[in-house]
């Protein structure tokens, strides 16, 4: 027989777990009645069927829609009996929320005064001796939800009640979230924020922004929410790691870069989120190109292009592969990715997974003409160089500011000076560079520093010994700094 450690002061009955007054809901009823004029439920509304069935069914949006209009009352009258908020109950009222929590239906039920005849059997102000099982309150978890044994005697009806009870304090558990939708879009438009302001903010502030929005994605991570949230903080999440190997790599840390990718990888697999395992793939072909491993570029690449959806992160692919390829002196493979990307491009439906965060998690028209650019100049095909190279110069410079990125802008420019010293027009060469020997400090990539070495080797060749300009200019990029990584340099 079950015990009540609590009883109802004026009537002695016992009380329900869920009932924190100390009167059960008849007494109180009847007390508020006689000391309060406001708002009240007359008892003819009880005894409509439609009334007693929502309740029954644990339908308590119906039940107050069905009771306030019965009654005569407004939300604000039932908010005030019930001290639920007038704009929880419209939603309620509406299906758009549920009333789940077990304290919260019982403060709903008594706010209203429902007739201990009417209440679910777990709120019902009496000694349920004849139940067989009983609802726990809530704990850690749902493991502790206790088995229902069905035995001969029991109350079928109660039973049943008791059923839906644990079913609802089940549902309370696995829907618990230490994350609202709110913060998710709040943190999904930090990340946009830091991609698109990426490509031409100088590095340190944003560095030290995305590492704190990195933190706190692992931070909520390590909670409990919903499944598509956690495949959202995953995403996000990965997000986060793959602009940090950009990062990293722009710092020229390739070990870092790689463990990025690597956390990156995870996430994505995680999320199991197609663009983003495509991305990853795709950035660490980058990574591995402007080392010494290039050929693993081209493995990448492989394995990226299965993963990849029609849209930017095709056609992003291709030109990484293109380039690469070029790189390694495979000029066939080359022409065979800008093909496949001339394809991609054609193909283009519909909008892919990352691109919503806009930014260097995009790859706009001005990339790709710098891609293809710097493939062709990689081939020894200068004129088409500088062709896509002005191209995507002119993008950049008639595109929104925020699309701009710096880095890109000033290695198509240097591809232009390539094209030209190898046509001796040395002239022409220095007036692109002169953009790039103005960049701040703070913009120089570290792959704008090797390129620019390069520019340094041609402008040394033997046919250049009698130029002046050639020496001035080899002077100038062979003493170039790339990107501090001490703040004070990145601040500056």
């Amino acid at each position: 027989m079950q015990k009540h450690a609590r009883v109802c002061a004026d009537c002695g009955c016992g009380l329900s777990q869920y009932n924190r007054e100390d009167r059960c809901a008849a007494c109180a009823r009847v007390r508020r009645f006689d000391t309060q004029p406001g708002p009240r439920v007359p008892d003819t509304v009880w005894l409509a069927p439609e009334v007693q069935a929502a309740i029954a069914a644990w339908d308590f949006g119906q039940a107050s829609y069905l009771i306030r209009e019965r009654a005569g009352l407004r939300q604000d009258d039932m908010a005030h009996m019930t001290g639920l908020s007038q704009g929880f109950l419209s939603m309620l009222e509406a299906g758009t929320r549920r009333l789940t929590n077990l304290d919260k239906v019982s403060k709903f039920l008594r706010g209203v005064g429902t007739p201990d005849v009417l209440l679910p059997a777990p709120f019902r102000e009496q000694d349920t001796r004849s139940a067989s099982a009983q609802v726990l309150p809530p704990g850690p978890g749902p493991r502790q939800i206790r088995p229902i044994t069905c035995e001969p005697s029991a109350d079928l009806h109660e039973l049943a009640a008791l059923a839906a009870s644990q079913s609802l304090q089940f549902t309370e558990e696995i829907t618990k979230s230490n994350v609202s939708d709110v913060e998710l879009e709040e943190l999904e438009s930090k990340i946009a924020t830091i991609a698109t302001e990426y490509v031409h903010a100088p590095l340190h502030p944003l560095f030290n922004g995305l590492l704190a929005t990195r933190d706190q994605l692992f931070s909520l991570l390590s909670g409990h929410q919903p499944p598509h949230q956690t495949r959202e903080l995953f995403l996000l999440a990965g997000a986060s790691c793959l602009l940090l190997a950009h990062a990293s790599q722009n710092l020229g840390d390739q070990d870092s870069a790689i463990a990025q990718i690597q956390t990156a990888w995870a996430l994505a697999e995680q999320a199991d989120h197609n663009d983003l395992r495509a991305w990853v793939k795709g950035t660490a072909a980058l990574i591995a190109e402007w080392s010494t491993h290039r050929q693993t570029a081209l493995d990448y690449t492989r394995q990226a292009i299965r993963l990849a959806p029609t849209g930017e992160t095709r056609i992003r692919i291709s030109a990484i592969e293109a380039r690469a390829a070029a790189r390694i002196g495979d000029r066939d493979r080359a022409e065979a990715a800008l093909q496949e990307l001339q394809r991609a491009r054609e193909q283009r439906t519909g909008s892919d997974g990352l691109a919503r965060f806009g930014g260097l998690l995009t790859f706009p028209a001005a990339k790709q003409e710098y891609y293809i650019g710097g493939t062709y100049a990689l081939l020894g095909e200068h004129h088409r160089a500088e062709t896509h190279a002005a191209a995507a110069i002119e993008l950049y410079e008639s595109g929104p500011k925020e699309h701009r990125s710096y880095g890109d802008e000033a290695l198509a420019r240097l591809d232009i000076v390539t094209a030209r010293i190898a046509a001796g027009e040395v002239e022409g060469a220095g007036e692109q560079l002169q953009p790039i020997l103005d960049l701040p400090a703070n913009r120089r990539i570290r792959q704008l520093g090797d390129a620019m070495q390069g520019v340094a080797r041609l402008l040394e060749h033997p046919r250049l010994a009698h130029s002046r300009t050639a020496r001035e200019l080899a002077d100038a990029t062979r003493g170039y700094q790339a990107i501090e990584t001490k703040p004070k340099a990145l601040t500056s």
